[in-house]
């Protein structure tokens, strides 16, 4: 007994240099996204010390990722959310995980919580599982979560029993919209005006139709809220306006604007009341998230409209960087691998200030953005076919002056058109 205990203390120095050896060299994080986008989240999980793969569609290969900052990357030939899809993914993954270990998975977009999801469920990975990934992919899941939480959302039903629909339509008011249940942004989406123009629509859906939802339209201004989670606590949050909605954007072919809102405001605080409820009632342990909300021109009210897992997208993380100072990218990556290390994160210190951001197509390949010469520009978009700009200042009434007078800018001498190919009619 005595020479086993002795040789018992010799093995604990070799222990702890292990444990601290694998706290110093890092994780295997995968990190999993179908579109070119998430730079900095990989960047920053590589300066952590972690090992980073990418998982990703094969149409992205040879975009400019930060390859200094990702040990290996995996294509999928086929990234669409199907049975066969998911079913190869998992087998391609098993087959890596031979040689490779896996301790954390990330989904960098909206379309990939779900893979993510399924993958951590399969390899048995900890983080988000398919329950709870669900309420933040599945529109009519998220909308039913938020109703029995007490949360305010505008009246809506699945398209599953054609009773139940017809009750539905009496019951409410035109117009509606026609929502698929898993694309993401306005993508989809279809507004009705009748009661026989609803059912026609449902209708031409055929049996893809119970993977769609009808919800009463709520005219209103829209708002979103970009948050950090930690411990199922909002640890960051920053609301903005979009002075032009996606739906516009998408439909009508507009232009792309957000503001962020006057701070300590009555909507501020009834933003950031919204977001809190939801993320609780959903689950949310520790992640980035992208929340949507309208208050109704009725009556004033706030309504959720969805949430996301991740950074939201058309370059608001940068509005939000600009307005606060936090990258939703880096920090997201900091937080991921701090509890995978069992450590504590800190948030660095937080800036109020106003930004806006404007996108729009442009006639020009590469437009000459010269005429945008404010000091208040702090971004400049660099993609073929478009502009866009971030503005910012201390003064919120400095941001819309500036947005207003770029819009007209850009709708003059740059502005191009090319609405959703599902445009709805009227």
């Amino acid at each position: 007994m005595r020479e086993f205990l002795l040789f018992a203390l010799c093995l604990l120095p070799f222990f702890f240099y292990t444990l601290n050896l694998t706290l110093i060299m890092g994780l295997t994080f995968l990190c999993i996204t179908c579109y070119f986008k998430g730079g900095d989240f990989l960047r920053a999980c590589k300066e952590a010390g972690n090992t980073v793969y990418l998982l990703t569609a094969k149409r992205t290969e040879g975009k400019a990722w930060p390859y200094e900052s990702i040990d290996e990357i995996f294509y999928l030939e086929d990234d669409s959310n199907t049975l066969p899809s998911f079913e190869n993914m998992l087998k391609g993954l098993a087959y890596v995980m031979r040689t490779r270990k896996i301790d954390r998975v990330v989904a960098l977009d909206d379309f990939d919580v779900e893979k993510a999801a399924l993958v951590r469920e399969h390899f048995r990975i900890p983080g988000m599982g398919q329950t709870t990934a669900r309420y933040f992919r599945d529109k009519l899941a998220m909308r039913v979560q938020a109703r029995d939480a007490g949360i305010k959302v505008p009246p809506f039903t699945g398209l599953f029993n054609d009773v139940e629909i017809t009750e539905y339509l009496q019951a409410t008011s035109a117009p509606w919209v026609i929502k698929p249940r898993s694309e993401a942004s306005a993508a989809g989406i279809r507004k009705v005006y009748s009661f026989d123009e609803a059912w026609q629509t449902v209708h031409s859906l055929g049996e893809e139709r119970h993977m769609f939802l009808i919800e009463q339209f709520k005219p209103g201004d829209v708002y979103h809220v970009d948050a950090l989670t930690l411990d199922h606590k909002v640890i960051f949050e920053r609301s903005s306006q979009y002075l032009n909605t996606p739906f516009e954007v998408a439909y009508g072919g507009g232009i792309f604007r957000s503001v962020t809102v006057e701070f300590n405001s009555k909507d501020a605080k009834a933003l950031k009341k919204v977001n809190e409820q939801v993320l609780k009632a959903f689950n949310l342990n520790y992640s980035a998230s992208h929340t949507e909300v309208i208050k109704c021109y009725e009556d004033g009210e706030f309504y959720f409209l969805e949430t996301a897992s991740r950074v939201g997208g058309a370059h608001l993380a940068e509005m939000v960087d600009f307005s606060s100072g936090i990258n939703l990218w880096w920090e997201w990556a900091k937080i991921e691998t701090a509890i995978a290390k069992g450590e504590e994160y800190t948030l660095p210190a937080v800036r109020k200030e106003y930004s806006g951001i404007i996108i729009s197509l442009a006639r020009q390949e590469w437009p000459d953005i010269s005429p945008f010469n404010d000091p208040e520009i702090v971004w400049r978009m660099n993609e073929e076919y478009h502009v866009g700009l971030i503005v910012q200042s201390t003064s919120r009434e400095r941001v819309m002056e500036l947005m207003d007078k770029y819009a007209e800018m850009i709708r003059h001498d740059y502005h191009a058109s090319a609405p959703a190919k599902d445009k709805p009619t009227h």
